[in-house]
């Protein structure tokens, strides 16, 4: 537990310093290739859930030290191991034990009295304290306060379900390949590895509880993809046919490409600005037997990438606040700030003004974010169409949406999607 508690302290940190966390265990895992699957889960764990919990656990800790605990390793150390004693089944004798053993390791000796003394001081009042702690607004709802007042104005009825459907553990939902085998041999796949699923609508599946990818029957042959339900709807609403040419224009990690080439035969290109994460794409449709074209370009850049010839369809997978999607990315509630939220306001702005001129006259293009806040959705679609005559919204076959909004549930993270068709201008 030592080793897993100090490298999980260290991936919390550099996260709350800014660094993206997914990112951040990825390099651990290529700079311990020696770690364990049970240890880099349980490191996996401890980081997600002290992220998910850091309203509540920095509350604690504030009440737990007489006096604010200025070194952050040490810090962030007492924070993992308070999520430890409050969320896991771990011995608290072991939890305090390898923690004070943790402030050596760290090259502090002299924390060891203090971190002895915050965890036994919570371990003998941590009901009271933990009562007391959640009269603190950021502690209740584990957001910061300025997240919290935004969704309470925007979503009045429904804020308080947002924030706890971010606070809890996200489904593992699986979109089969239709090009390999249908939904229901899948399930049967399923049931012969010895994992439990259902068939929740057309070809996705949710898995009883989740498991590393390797263990997915076929996933390796490209018989089934990782994907939230509320992701998969992007290629229903889409509406490609055979014969289409489609543009995907950030399409990085691939997900809603595989899933328009899986659904028609269609010509279709795939941008993204980042040339790393397109990679992603490549690797994800050599991964599903699929075949499009992959391009490391700025899609703002009309001129750079595009032949002139117009698309049929076109996705704007659009960068954002990733405001709906924090369950799965926990830090993101700490990193973003309430000026991300312009400027991610005007890179959308920019990516459909430019998108719009490469579509043909009757085609369709798909506005999609992972966000609930509404200047990246409501607000942002209706200044887009304020600009643009030859823009006319569409109505969404798409039951679960409040105005193109799906809001987080047990089901579904929150995405937001608008549909506009170009018409002749009026």
């Amino acid at each position: 537990m030592l080793e897993v508690q100090q490298l999980a302290s260290g991936a919390v940190a550099q996260a709350l310093a800014g660094r993206n966390l997914n990112q951040t265990l990825s390099a651990l895992w290529h700079s311990h290739p020696r770690l364990s699957t049970e240890k880099r889960g349980a490191i996996q764990d401890l980081s997600f859930g002290t992220l998910r919990h850091y309203g509540l656990l920095e509350a604690l800790l504030g009440k737990l030290s007489h006096k604010p605990i200025g070194d952050e390793a040490l810090r962030v150390l007492l924070l993992v191991a308070l999520y430890q004693l409050i969320h896991t089944r771990a011995k608290p004798y072991a939890v305090v034990d390898h923690a004070v053993r943790v402030t050596e390791a760290l090259g502090k000796p002299h924390a060891k009295g203090l971190a002895n003394a915050v965890l036994r001081n919570f371990l003998r009042n941590g009901e009271a304290l933990l009562a007391e702690a959640k009269h603190n607004e950021i502690a209740r709802w584990n957001h910061p306060r300025w997240w919290i007042a935004k969704l309470r104005q925007q979503y009045p009825d429904q804020w308080e379900s947002i924030l706890n459907s971010a606070n809890q553990l996200p489904p593992m939902t699986l979109r089969v390949n239709r090009r390999r085998c249908s939904a229901e041999e899948y399930l049967g796949l399923l049931d012969a590895a010895g994992l439990a699923g259902a068939l929740l609508e057309d070809c996705a599946l949710r898995l009883s509880r989740p498991v590393p990818v390797d263990r997915l029957p076929g996933f390796a042959e490209g018989a089934v993809s990782v994907q939230d339900l509320s992701a998969q709807y992007a290629a229903r609403l889409l509406d490609v046919a055979d014969g289409m040419r489609v543009c995907d224009a950030c399409s990085a990690p691939g997900g809603k490409s595989a899933h328009l080439l899986e659904t028609a035969e269609i010509d279709l290109l795939a941008l993204d600005a980042d040339a790393q994460r397109l990679r992603k794409v490549e690797q994800t449709l050599a991964r599903l037997h699929l075949v499009g074209r992959a391009q490391h370009a700025d899609a703002v850049q009309v001129e750079t990438w595009w032949d002139g010839r117009y698309f049929d369809r076109v996705l704007v997978d659009a960068p954002c606040t990733g405001s709906g999607v924090v369950r799965r990315h926990p830090d993101i509630k700490w990193s973003r700030r309430p000026s991300d939220i312009g400027q991610f306001v005007a890179q959308q702005r920019a990516l459909l003004d430019a998108l719009w001129h490469t579509l043909r006259l009757d085609g369709k293009l798909l506005y999609a974010t992972c966000s609930v806040f509404q200047e990246e959705n409501q607000q942002q679609v209706a200044d887009f169409l304020s600009h643009h005559r030859d823009a006319q919204p569409l109505p969404l076959d798409q039951p679960n949406t409040i105005n193109g909004q799906i809001l987080p549930d047990e089901l579904h993270d929150g995405f937001f999607y608008a549909l506009l068709a170009k018409v002749p201008s009026a």
